[in-house]
């Protein structure tokens, strides 16, 4: 038989199709280790593939108009709620943060990382504001607000908190630069300025509210006081060079006249503060030990209520004894796979935690505890990728999952993967901690509110 050029090209094509194959057979996506190789791989490693999967929802995975957060990315393509158009403030606060470790790591090149950044201050500087504030959701091709709920369509001072850390990182980051970074310095420094947190204590109460909307006023009535993921927008509404908040509004208003202060134990460990979501709750989602501490270092951090550290390190351990406790008996809890948090869930999204156990683990509740954990969430990590593949794809693990009742759904929300990358760099190098709190604003902030930082520590 006559042999012919086709043959042999269609011969190469099909041994090179089935070397890939059973090199790749057991991989989810590009990035997911195989089941054969995982044991082979170190911890710096997998660390590594985390990190860049996780980052990549940030990167890649951005509203390309405005270089932002989607909120949310459904891999299945299905949006019943906010279109996929819809960026979120906060979320692109832990994004700036993540794109900073791609720099560092060398996932990201420094001159595209810098224009998606001019990108983003960009649009932001022309986007929908409230006294300074921006809105929870944005419309990543326009700037307008896309209402969050139907009296939350104005600024978001939480929200507004998780972005305005980020965008201090970036400045600090580029702040001995040259002439263009220089510039790009100035453009976050005037972000920051145009805050108006003392306008969000509604007129002088000692106390932040957390909404304020041109149509409907005060009506969601939201002060922000004891323990929960905020602390972040006291430490900033004190650091403002601007529009600075007076101390009595964190003591009297998120500290409650020194109510927040805990004398009680849970799984052997001090809550060391009260917490609260609404009503009161013995221990939080574990969000809570990440959202505010992106940036602020909660190492040696410590003021007349709290030894910060203690805090936020307890709360993980607390998740992880809970697991292994296990006293509701869901399937799959232990040592590697624990912590509970706010996330999808078997029916919409739930704020998962101790005292409502649902039987849905969040992988970013262990994941993100890295620096408060090391070892436990490993275990954790290390089990996800050998044993879960399914679980994880293009951006890292899925947002949520039940072993107990067989299901998960193949989509991401931004607050989740956020925080994995920029904690594991705060684990393994400190960066965006050390980033953060060389800024001399956010110091005369803490310096403020009576806070003591030990270096040392």
């Amino acid at each position: 038989m006559k042999i012919s050029y086709q043959h042999i090209a269609l011969f190469i094509a099909l041994f090179g199709f089935l070397f890939i194959s059973c090199k790749t057979e057991t991989k989810q996506n590009g990035n997911a280790l195989s089941k054969t190789d995982e044991s082979k791989w170190t911890d710096d490693e997998l660390l590594n593939l985390i990190q860049k999967q996780t980052i990549d929802y940030f990167w890649d995975g951005a509203e390309p108009n405005s270089g932002l957060a989607r909120e949310r990315l459904h891999m299945d393509d299905i949006y019943p709620t906010s279109p996929k158009n819809t960026v979120t403030t906060g979320g692109s606060g832990f994004g700036l943060m993540a794109i900073l470790v791609g720099i560092e790591r060398g996932f990201i090149d420094k001159d595209e990382a810098f224009a998606r950044f001019e990108k983003i201050v960009d649009f932001l500087d022309n986007a929908d504001r409230f006294h300074g504030a921006w809105p929870h959701w944005l419309n990543g091709e326009t700037g307008k607000t896309v209402p969050f709920s139907k009296k939350d369509n104005g600024g978001d001072l939480v929200e507004t908190a998780f972005l305005v850390q980020g965008l201090l990182t970036v400045s600090e980051y580029y702040k001995n630069g040259d002439e263009q970074e220089q510039a790009l310095v100035a453009k976050i420094n005037k972000l920051w300025k145009e805050v108006e947190w003392d306008w969000y204590t509604k007129n002088g109460e000692d106390v932040l509210y957390w909404h304020w909307s041109p149509e409907f006023g005060w009506d969601m009535n939201f002060p922000v006081g004891g323990y929960n993921e905020c602390l972040i927008m006291y430490v900033l509404a004190a650091a403002s060079p601007t529009h600075p908040i007076k101390p009595s509004v964190y003591h009297k208003g998120w500290a409650r006249n020194g109510k927040i202060v805990s004398t009680e134990k849970y799984y052997d460990e001090d809550l060391v503060l009260n917490y609260y979501e609404h009503d009161e709750s013995l221990v939080g989602p574990l969000f809570w030990a990440h959202y505010s501490y992106l940036g602020l270092n909660p190492n040696g951090l410590s003021d007349q209520y709290a030894d910060y550290w203690k805090l936020v390190q307890n709360q993980a351990k607390i998740h992880y004894k809970y697991a292994i406790d296990n006293p509701k008996n869901y399937k799959g809890y232990g040592d590697s796979l624990w912590g509970l948090t706010s996330s999808y869930s078997i029916k919409g999204y739930k704020g998962h935690r101790p005292d409502n156990d649902l039987g849905v683990i969040s992988p970013t509740a262990a994941l993100s505890s890295f620096p408060y954990t090391p070892k436990e969430s490993m275990q954790m990590l290390k089990k996800m990728y050998k044993d879960h593949d399914s679980l994880i794809g293009k951006y890292g693990p899925y947002d949520a999952f039940s072993l107990q009742d067989n299901w998960f759904l193949p989509r991401y929300l931004a607050i989740d993967q956020g925080p994995i990358p920029v904690m594991i760099e705060n684990y393994r190098s400190g960066l965006l901690w050390n980033l953060f709190m060389q800024n001399e604003d956010i110091n005369n902030g803490l310096s403020k509110l009576g806070f003591n930082i030990n270096n040392s520590k």
